[in-house]
C-alpha cells in the first residue's frame, strides 16, 4: 500500500481547528448521553468523521446493525463499554480500539450503569449529525411509522441484524 495522491499542494495554511474539551455537548439525550461533533465529514473534505460519545449511567447503546458504505471505529475514554463483534458482546475498558470495516456486524452499549466515554471514528466521513440529532428526537418522543423509521435508518446505513 502507498499514499493516496496529494490532497493539497499549496505551500502550507492556518487552518487547524480546536474544539476544547468543556465546549458544550452537540447533542445531549433524554437518558443523559451527550454527543460531542470533533470532527464532521464536512471539516475533513469527506475523509473522517469524529464524535466524542459519554455515556450516562443508564444502560444504553444500539443492537447489532452493519454499515453498507461507512466503516465505525470505536477507541474507549473511559469506563467500560460493550461491543457486539457480531458473535457476541465483550466488554472493553480504556485505551481499548475496536475497528469495524463495512459489512461487519458490531453494535455498543453501556451496561455497567456507570458512566463511560469512547470516540466514534467514521470513515469515510458521512453526515452522522443527523442520525444522532434523529435519534435524539425519537428518544424525545417524536413518533415515526415504521416506513419512516427504515427510510431514516436506510438513508443513515444503518441495518438492523437480529441478536
Amino acid at each position: 500500500m502507498s499514499y493516496p495522491p496529494p490532497l493539497y499542494d499549496g505551500d502550507g495554511e492556518v487552518s487547524a481547528r480546536v474544539r476544547p474539551n468543556d465546549a458544550t455537548p452537540d447533542v445531549v439525550y433524554p437518558n443523559g448521553n451527550r454527543v460531542h461533533y470533533l470532527a464532521r465529514g464536512e471539516s475533513t473534505g469527506g475523509l473522517f468523521g469524529l464524535y466524542r460519545w459519554e455515556f450516562s449511567e443508564a444502560v444504553s447503546g444500539p443492537g447489532p446493525h452493519f454499515h453498507q458504505r461507512i466503516a465505525e471505529s470505536f477507541y474507549i475514554l473511559g469506563g467500560e463499554i460493550e461491543i457486539h463483534n457480531g458473535e457476541g458482546w465483550s466488554p472493553y475498558r480504556s485505551g481499548d480500539f475496536i475497528h469495524v470495516p463495512p459489512g461487519g456486524l458490531h453494535g455498543f452499549r453501556n451496561a455497567s450503569g456507570a458512566t463511560a466515554s469512547m470516540l466514534l471514528h467514521f470513515s469515510p466521513g458521512a453526515p452522522r449529525e443527523p442520525y444522532f440529532e434523529g435519534l435524539g428526537r425519537l428518544a424525545a418522543g417524536e413518533q415515526w411509522t415504521p416506513e419512516e423509521y427504515e427510510a431514516f435508518m436506510v438513508e443513515h446505513d444503518n441495518f438492523w441484524v437480529p441478536e
